[in-house]
């Protein structure tokens, strides 16, 4: 990989990456709620998970839709039940005191899966392996998902310390009552181009 490619990958995948989108509304709500060191599973989920899947998407998982097209209105589907079952958990999420007690972040796992049913994942990846793994060579292929590992270290970070950083100004409960319906709000409409493909 050359410089100049490298360099509009990484640029490519900053931006991608901080932008906001589910994983970020995601991770600064469960950094206002839980805080940033419960929230650290979470992180790594998206971190790794989303690097993860651009490497299965660039070894070939795309293929499946073209040999079975209904896979992608399935998928479609899949992604917005979730995510609005997930818009409904982050509105009804209980104030910080009672979080630390009987709230739950999600897990390593279930923010690595997410990434399969996250559209705007699905998005990334497919522009990320066709603009700079075009071959799909392995080695291609792994620069990309390194590029992706270190830019995700930055977002996932950022969008954790901005919702810590809230955590104080949100102990009232009514602003926590609009915050985590914030959230879910912008989850949600996250979906509108989903929807309206």
């Amino acid at each position: 990989m050359t410089l100049d490619l490298l360099s509009a990958l990484v640029a490519f995948a900053l931006v991608t990456v901080i932008t906001p989108g589910p994983n970020n509304f995601m991770l600064m709500a469960s950094g206002a709620n839980f805080g940033f060191r419960r929230t650290l599973p979470h992180m790594l989920g998206v971190g790794l998970g989303f690097p993860a899947m651009c490497f299965c998407v660039g070894l070939g998982v795309m293929r499946l839709f073209d040999l079975w097209p209904p896979l992608y209105t399935i998928l479609t589907v899949l992604s917005v039940g979730y995510m609005l079952y997930l818009a409904w958990k982050i509105a009804n999420a209980s104030a910080p005191e009672k979080s630390a007690v009987t709230g739950k972040p999600l897990t390593f796992f279930e923010a690595a899966s997410f990434q399969w049913v996250n559209p705007k994942a699905w998005s990334m990846a497919l522009s990320a392996i066709t603009l700079y793994a075009p071959g799909r060579s392995v080695g291609a292929v792994l620069w990309v998902v390194g590029v992706y590992v270190a830019c995700s270290v930055i977002s996932t970070s950022t969008w954790t310390a901005i919702g810590t950083s809230l955590r104080r100004f949100l102990q009232e409960g009514r602003r926590l009552k609009i915050f985590n319906w914030t959230m879910a709000a912008l989850l949600v409409a996250s979906l509108i181009p989903v929807i309206l493909r």
